[in-house]
């Protein structure tokens, strides 16, 4: 019930991607960044269909290492060659409290935590893990070196700030690090625009696969050749490309997903418990939508009936750096607004069956819950490190069986 808004998600980031893509190239060496966009369409494309997701395993490696390479001779060049002016410092306010920073606290792990339930890659690859122990250590590792990575870039915006790359006072542009960069020595530069380039075919290859695996197994149930779904997919990057070429901000364009998001998980998730067996995916969707309409509501409201205006705040035209509540208002107003949607249909949808049993005279059963799902969906799967061997499970016979009996078999 939520692949729209999952490929949706995962479609606009890989116009991200190649927008960020394009206009790094084009900052840092002042040429076109469409011909960068397209060999990398391309190069992607043709490793992905050769080798599958198995070949972003082996591309995520080598980000990694472009990413560790990145950090140390950004790390050393900005240090040595940066010079910062300390009258910016007060001027730009960095340091002091702020309106927009009190609201990022609420609005960053809303946004950052709810979009990621929409990226089938993170998911690909926890499915991917041997064990809960080896996703618990790779999660863990992964945390950390993040961590590091996000207060090295986020310092690097200060310190563009600071050394009056984004002007007096410094302004906001989205790629503060890479302006910075900019001002580097042209072998630094150089270095920086491989690993750049490299970083976003690595990032682009594991959205590929993602959106190619979630069309076919969600949208097509698997039905359809794969070739056919990557020939669809080769088709959709042509407005992809075009999009992400007239995209004006990166960070809109996440914004955007995040909003979707931010709409649907809060219902999503609610199903995920076994307590809510008697959620339904009507609520779901009505919910989602319900979500982003609230939006639009809240904005009517904050607009004072502006509707031009309330249409643009769902795509969030001034960004995150209004200094007013209105990308905050958008934050609240999507989870908040889609679980009350979601309630609504819950009764609505409860009253109907209510109705309809009462009239046709039979048991009023939408709070019965469901019969647990049969063992035999275990088919085809080993079962080497199953650590209860008091569970049954069910062979391809329908034969109950011991798990004790049936470690390293397939059925």
């Amino acid at each position: 019930m939520i692949e729209p808004p999952d490929l949706i998600t995962i479609w606009l980031y890989l116009v991200a991607e190649l927008s960020a893509l394009q206009q790094v190239v084009n900052l840092l060496t002042g040429l076109n960044g469409l011909p960068a966009v397209i060999v990398e369409c391309f190069v992607t494309t043709v490793y992905t269909a050769a080798g599958g997701f198995r070949v972003s395993f082996i591309t995520d490696n080598v980000q990694g290492a472009m990413v560790i390479g990145l950090i140390i001779v950004g790390v050393i060049t900005v240090g040595v060659e940066t010079d910062i002016q300390r009258d910016l410092i007060d001027t730009s306010g960095y340091l002091d409290a702020s309106l927009l920073g009190w609201q990022l606290v609420y609005i960053l792990p809303v946004a950052i935590l709810t979009n990621d339930f929409f990226l089938s890659g993170f998911w690909m690859r926890t499915f991917a893990a041997k064990t809960d122990k080896d996703l618990w250590i790779g999660i863990s590792i992964a945390v950390v070196v993040i961590t590091i990575i996000l207060t090295l870039v986020g310092v690097g915006g200060l310190l563009a700030g600071w050394s009056g790359v984004l002007g007096n006072p410094p302004q906001p542009s989205g790629y503060e690090l890479f302006q910075l960069f900019e001002t580097l020595p042209a072998w630094v530069v150089g270095i920086v625009l491989v690993m750049v380039v490299s970083l976003s075919t690595a990032a682009f290859d594991s959205l590929q696969s993602a959106i190619i695996s979630t069309g076919s197994n969600d949208l097509f149930r698997n039905k359809l050749n794969i070739w056919v779904i990557r020939a669809i997919i080769v088709v959709v990057f042509i407005p992809t490309v075009v999009v992400a070429l007239k995209s004006p901000s990166v960070l809109q364009i996440y914004l955007i997903s995040d909003l979707i998001s931010a709409s649907s998980i809060p219902v999503l998730v609610i199903g995920l418990s076994s307590r809510c067996y008697w959620w339904r995916g009507f609520e779901v969707v009505v919910g989602g939508l319900g979500g982003i309409l609230t939006i639009f509501l809240f904005g009517l409201v904050y607009y004072d009936g502006d509707s031009n205006r309330a249409g643009r705040l769902l795509l969030l035209e001034e960004g995150l750096y209004a200094s007013d509540w209105s990308a905050f208002g958008a934050f609240v107003a999507a989870p908040v607004g889609g679980l009350l949607w979601a309630a609504a249909a819950f009764a609505l949808r409860v009253s109907v069956q209510w109705m309809l049993a009462k009239r046709a005279g039979r048991r009023f059963d939408a709070f019965d819950r469901p019969a647990a799902p049969d063992a035999s969906f275990y088919t085809g799967r080993r079962y080497d490190n199953v650590e209860r061997d008091h569970d049954v499970v069910r062979d391809e016979d329908g034969v109950e069986r011991n798990v004790s009996d049936v470690k390293g078999k397939f059925f």
